[in-house]
């Protein structure tokens, strides 16, 4: 009997856990998840908590209630992985010892990591919304809020969901119009990036709809401290925007015991292969979720598609095949933009998010970089998926690669209108140039 560990009960972690123990029979494979609590957070909510949209109970729920039978919950800190020993280190003492590893405990805000972001004002005029906890503080903030300089700021990437920045934007526009504040508030929106978005077309769009609501957009700021004294974020090339309440997005970072383990960078992120999601430099360990080098969004829909790329490896290996499945860099993400409407990007790691539609060519109904009421169903639609079909392990019909047809691609890029095949996989001689280390270094699965 093979004994595999999972680290986070997250949603990479759940979902995986889940679909392993459906799929191979408890006396093969010994399947234990650790986590520091018995609380699974939906974390979309938590921009709907900071507008008083969503209740806490919508947001919470336990993890060993989302855990299949067969599967054994240990809640507690994780201390450090010994890859040479292949076992993981508890916080309360206890070793763990495993045969294959997944790692999925994804990345936290680090306010700590920008002077004076954790100084006194943090939760006061400073805010975040990406823990509940922040949500919880930034709602009780706006209920006080009266109008002034409302400035909504990210410090770098990546981040959790790269397109939650912009919807709070869009949805603080819409809250202040309807409490009839908006005459009296200034919204910036303050990226490090060139734009609105990291993809151009994207960006382009998303920047006209910034500016359809009269949201100043400042770009290329690098963050080097916050005043609160004189209520300023300062650039490292001393650029200054003044605020009266400060909605930011601190740095991610990986948990800790990566840094204690040395088995991440310099923000505790896994290296791992892009297309089979295998760490480059561990053995028998794979990366799911948000705390791999992925470099695509690190969201949700990521974790489902790569997951599905991760199942079909793993079963054909476990059955004494061939592993060949590639993950492409399938991304889509709902972009909420107030007042009952939202928009759909969809992209992957060669493909930008463009216009056109989405799941079905020509026929819809969700429209890409467009709003509409539907998206915006669509987005709220996602929690019931979330909590009865993605946590579960049961099959959501889109496939894991992302379809070219239905969207406006340069003509390069265009594809008939109807489901194309999945390419066939690359092998190492055929492979990029700056994938054929990785391919190396970390092969698709070993052979059980």
């Amino acid at each position: 009997m093979k004994r595999l560990v999972i680290l986070g009960a997250g949603t990479a972690g759940t979902a995986v856990a889940n679909r392993l123990r459906a799929a191979i029979p408890q006396y093969e494979l010994q399947i234990t998840v650790i986590d520091q609590d018995d609380a699974h957070h939906y974390q979309p909510g938590y921009l709907f908590r900071a507008l008083g949209m969503y209740s806490d109970r919508q947001i919470v729920r336990a993890r060993h209630r989302l855990l299949h039978d067969g599967i054994e919950l240990v809640l507690t800190e994780i201390d450090k992985v010994d890859a040479a020993a292949k076992q993981v280190e508890l916080k309360d003492g206890r070793r763990i010892p495993y045969d294959l590893l997944i790692i999925a405990t994804g990345v936290t805000p680090r306010p700590d990591r920008v002077t004076g972001m954790d100084g006194p004002e943090f939760g006061k005029s400073v805010h975040e919304f990406y823990t509940l906890a922040g949500a919880q503080k930034l709602h009780a903030a706006l209920r006080q809020f009266n109008g002034g300089r409302l400035v909504v700021h990210i410090c770098e990437m990546p981040i959790k969901c790269p397109v939650a920045p912009l919807e709070i934007a869009f949805l603080l526009d819409a809250w202040l119009r309807d409490h009839d504040l908006r005459d009296k508030t200034t919204i910036t929106y303050v990226t490090p990036l060139d734009g609105a978005f990291t993809k151009p077309v994207a960006s382009r769009e998303l920047g006209r709809l910034l500016a359809s609501r009269d949201i100043d957009v400042v770009t290329d700021f690098t963050i080097e401290s916050v005043d609160n004294q004189a209520k300023q974020i300062v650039s490292y090339d001393d650029r200054r925007v003044a605020f009266d309440l400060l909605v930011t997005v601190p740095p991610n970072a990986g948990a800790d015991y990566i840094e204690r383990s040395g088995i991440g960078d310099d923000v505790n992120l896994v290296p791992c292969d892009k297309h089979t999601m295998a760490a480059l430099d561990l053995a028998d360990t794979w990366v799911l979720g948000d705390a791999g080098t992925l470099p695509t969004s690190k969201a949700g829909a990521v974790a489902h598609f790569s997951i599905d790329v991760f199942m079909e490896n793993f079963m054909e290996a476990w059955r004494g095949g061939e592993a060949e499945h590639q993950f492409d860099g399938h991304a889509n993400c709902f972009v909420e933009t107030g007042h009952g409407k939202a928009m759909l990007l969809d992209f992957n790691y060669e493909t930008e998010p463009v216009t056109g539609v989405f799941p079905i060519p020509v026929i819809g109904p969700l429209k890409l970089l467009g709003e509409s009421r539907l998206n915006h169903l669509g987005k709220l639609g996602f929690a019931w998926v979330y909590w009865n079909m993605l946590l579960a392990g049961r099959p959501i019909p889109l496939p894991a690669d992302m379809m070219k047809a239905g969207k406006n691609l340069p003509k390069s890029e265009a594809a008939p209108v109807t489901v194309e095949a999945a390419p066939p996989p690359a092998d190492v001689a055929a492979a990029p140039a700056e994938d054929k280390a990785a391919t190396v270094q970390a092969p698709i699965i070993p052979k059980f």
